[in-house]
């Protein structure tokens, strides 16, 4: 068998990327390497030539992750590196939203197909155990805690600090997602949608 291109190895690395970024958002980090690779249909033997360690990949992961998320929700990332907590005296009001693009947020945030989809779903609540067990000093620690900043942002209004709102919509989530075959899933998620959009 042939070595593999420069272009090929490429699209293998992304692969194994956004692969690994769905499986960690819905299983957790401890996925092996071996069904990892088998996932995005390549061999164990080929994780070593892509990444110097699984914590490696794991940082790419995160970030991958926290880049759909921009993507989905429109969040403002990009603004260079900072210090944590460190915000430019403008970039809250410049994160805010539109209240009716708030609403539309919340609305597909807390949906039973975002509570159904964890692997396709928010960064925040698929890996928020995981990030609570990784050092401090690692990149996917900086890059969830940046992204929870850059999501809280987004969800401030002139009355609603950004982050409670964050929190009341991360807890709703991992409420609906814990108690999915209940009744009480839907309902966690219309009361927190409820809350958030001043009665719907």
């Amino acid at each position: 068998m042939g070595r593999v291109s420069q272009a090929q190895a490429r699209e293998n690395r992304q692969r194994v990327v956004e692969t690994a970024s769905r499986l960690f958002r819905e299983q957790g980090v401890h996925v092996s390497v071996a069904d990892l690779m088998k996932a995005a249909g390549l061999t164990h033997g080929g994780f070593y030539k892509q990444f110097d360690s699984k914590e490696a990949l794991v940082d790419e992961a995160t970030a991958y992750a926290f880049g759909e998320l921009a993507r989905t929700y429109g969040l403002d990332r990009g603004r260079g590196a900072r210090e944590p907590g460190e915000r430019d005296p403008g970039e809250r009001e410049a994160g805010r939203r539109a209240p009716a693009a708030q609403r539309e947020l919340i609305e597909a945030y807390l949906s039973v197909r975002h509570r159904d989809n964890a692997a396709e779903g928010c960064p925040v609540a698929g890996l928020a155990t995981d990030m609570a067990r990784t050092d401090e000093g690692r990149e996917a620690h900086r890059v969830y805690a940046e992204g929870v900043r850059d999501f809280a942002d987004v969800l401030a209004t002139e009355e609603e600090d950004g982050l409670v709102r964050l929190c009341t919509m991360l807890g709703a989530l991992v409420l609906a997602r814990a108690t999915r075959d209940d009744p009480l899933s839907e309902d966690v998620l219309a009361a927190a949608r409820t809350a958030l959009t001043d009665g719907g």
